[in-house]
């Protein structure tokens, strides 16, 4: 990732327009934002990026340099280097998780009537989720006691102390067999994390392959176990996500209605303020309060969960969130877990805005809090809006200014809306997709997820490295801000089909797919894995992960989860392109270890390159050495059969 000058003008600091212009409002507004406070961590620690300081005990802090090649105990810097990485997988892997049991007990909360303002929207999900936990007479059972018993299955995979997780058997079986050899398949997630940072603790697991394994071990836990059952639970309770049209960017807001920003990662509120929001008394109270309505749109991985399965449009990625604070125009910002910035209500203390924290894990300082109950979900989801429409009257129409810009999107291709729009209700499959890779027309298919980083030029990376792959016969599936990202450039939309080579650009405009398919939240990175592991069972590339012309990006990433990820997609048997590395650089063994014995161990490891064009090079080059692998790279010459040719074929 190229490091921008900080201290640049807006326009150099974003690609967008509306930010651009947010940039440069919150500087004459006097408001800081990351983008100013970036310059004051301008020099990083060359300890911590290195991943050399050590903080497990207080005999410490130790820092490992030549002169001082080891810690007070005696660790060096393979023990160190190797412990933090563990020790960041493990935080993402528990956040990941940790939603993940909270969808679970939703389930099991409406499953028993004690959550009665949700219910199963998605019985086919429903079936589908018992069909792969191998539940008996299911399509006999009533819905309910069904998903009670799903739920119990679920939760087990969190407390399980003896037996391995089951979810990872959704896998192929080749990539489950290579786990069980290597004897990284999980047991229950709760103990996994819990034995990570046991390992890591001082005077524990000093030898860096056995830390670095476990790490694997964890983002296993994470991706094929609780991000995997995240994604499940969602679509039976929200609703599996099909195509939907909507729009991107601060544009969204509008200057006569009551707008409402919904930020963070959980669906469950976020669900019920969809519902809420079309109530008439609400929209009444709205009117009645000078406004035209009420408007809600999301922020980062909310954004994607809600647009997804409604339509409601997206005010901006990570980003993004206090400039969407700085257009002066949003009455509530209603946040929940994960990516949410302290600093929001430092912003929104120069504007209106009122921020509120939602959940009993993350408060944030001057924050109103008002927890969110499942059992009255409604209920606080209606209270939510009141407070926005009250708010609406102290809007300072001098503060105001909302930049122009949206962009059109089609969201919300989970895998079965993949199948289906591949081949219909009676005949959906990855078939047209798997012929389309083998016949070269598509060159392979690219997972681009991850954050947006201050360090470098927001979006940039990641549009650039979008359309170079696009361009060159790659089809791209995005989650996250990443995909936000994409929406904001236009390349969400079937029209972006124009910016593909004319294999990929043949096969959208057949089918009436967008070259960038959007496919969820962060947490919805399962469903890459899950639209992989298709591509293996439908045949003709290969019986496992790893043989697949596939490969993972994260350009401008930047949290603990984006780690974990990274893990999960490498230990699966597909390669990942980082756009700066990790705080690894202090131990060449650690380096060694993630890039070429990951690639031995798992037939996938870890590349950097931080140049946008370099990594589509790269990405190419590896998608072509799994097409010559598979004999794939060579299109196969026509010949025209005569009678005499039909006859000796003796058929």
């Amino acid at each position: 990732m190229t490091k921008k000058n900080i201290s640049d003008a807006p326009e150099n600091l974003a690609v967008d327009q509306a930010s651009v212009a947010m940039i440069g409002k919150a500087r004459q507004d006097g408001v800081e934002t990351c983008f100013t406070r970036v310059v004051g961590q301008r020099t990083p620690c060359p300890f911590g990026s290195k991943g050399l300081c050590c903080r497990v005990c207080h005999m410490g802090p130790c820092r490992i340099s030549q002169k001082n090649p080891r810690g007070v105990c005696g660790a060096d810097a393979d023990t160190i280097v190797a412990r933090n990485f563990l020790r960041e997988v493990a935080a993402g892997a528990a956040a990941h998780s940790d939603h993940s049991r909270h969808l679970v007990l939703l389930l099991k909360a409406v499953a028993t009537g004690k959550s009665l303002d949700y219910s199963l929207k998605d019985l086919a999900a429903l079936q589908r989720a018992a069909r792969d936990y191998e539940i008996p007479d299911a399509a006999a059972a009533e819905p309910n006691a069904l998903a009670a018993t799903l739920a119990d299955l679920m939760l087990a995979e969190f407390s399980s102390q003896e037996n391995e997780a089951r979810t990872p058997k959704l896998a192929p079986l080749k990539r489950y067999t290579l786990w069980r050899k290597l004897g990284i398949l999980p047991k229950g997630v709760d103990r996994t994390v819990v034995e990570a940072l046991h390992r890591s603790h001082i005077g524990v697991d000093h030898a860096h392959e056995s830390v670095l394994m476990h790490a694997f071990r964890t983002a296993l836990a994470d991706g094929w176990v609780g991000s995997r059952i995240a994604t499940i639970v969602s679509d039976i309770l929200f609703g599996t996500p099909m195509p939907v049209k909507s729009r991107a960017n601060l544009g969204v807001l509008k200057i006569d209605t009551v707008n409402v920003l919904v930020h963070g990662h959980e669906p469950a509120l976020s669900e019920m303020l969809a519902a809420a929001v079309r109530e008439p008394e609400i929209q009444a109270a709205a009117k009645a309060a000078g406004a035209t309505g009420v408007t809600i749109a999301g922020l980062c991985c909310t954004a994607n969960e809600v647009l997804m399965r409604h339509g409601i449009p997206v005010a901006g990625n990570f980003l993004q969130q206090e400039l969407a604070i700085v257009t002066g125009a949003v009455e509530l910002m209603v946040t929940d877990i994960q990516c949410v910035m302290p600093s929001l209500p430092a912003v929104a203390a120069a504007y209106h805005t009122e921020i509120v924290s939602t959940s009993d894990i993350a408060r944030t300082a001057g924050a109103r809090h008002a927890a969110f109950d499942p059992k009255r979900g409604l209920e606080c989801a209606r209270q939510l809006l009141r407070s926005a429409i009250d708010n609406f009257g102290r809007r300072d129409a001098s503060k105001v200014n909302i930049p122009n810009v949206s962009s059109p999107l089609v969201a919300g291709f989970s895998v079965e809306a993949i199948k289906y729009m591949l081949g219909g209700t009676f005949r959906g499959s990855f078939r047209p997709l798997n012929d389309a890779v083998i016949q070269g027309r598509i060159k392979g298919v690219a997972g681009i997820v991850g954050c947006n980083n201050p360090h470098s030029k927001l979006d940039e990376y990641i549009n650039a490295v979008t359309k170079e792959l696009i361009a060159r016969d790659v089809l791209v599936l995005k989650t996250g801000c990443a995909a936000l990202a994409s929406a904001k450039a236009g390349l969400l939309a079937p029209e972006a089909a124009a910016l593909a080579g004319p294999g990929l650009r043949e096969v959208c405009e057949a089918v009436g797919l967008p070259p960038v398919l959007h496919m969820g939240s962060c947490v919805d990175n399962s469903r890459l894995l899950e639209a992989a592991s298709e591509m293996v069972a439908e045949g003709g590339l290969g019986d496992d992960l790893a043989d697949l012309p596939v490969v993972g990006l994260a350009p401008e990433w930047m949290s603990e989860k984006a780690v974990a990820i990274g893990c999960y997609f490498v230990a699966s048997g597909v390669d990942v392109i980082l756009g700066h590395p990790f705080h690894t650089a202090g131990s060449e063994n650690v380096e060694r270890f993630l890039s070429e014995t990951a690639t031995e161990q798992f037939g996938a490891g870890f590349h950097v390159a931080k140049d946008p064009k370099d990594a589509a090079d790269l990405a190419l080059a590896l998608i072509e050495r799994k097409r010559t692998r598979l004999g794939i790279d060579r299109q196969a010459k026509r010949k025209l059969f005569d009678m005499k040719d039909r006859r000796a074929l003796n058929v």
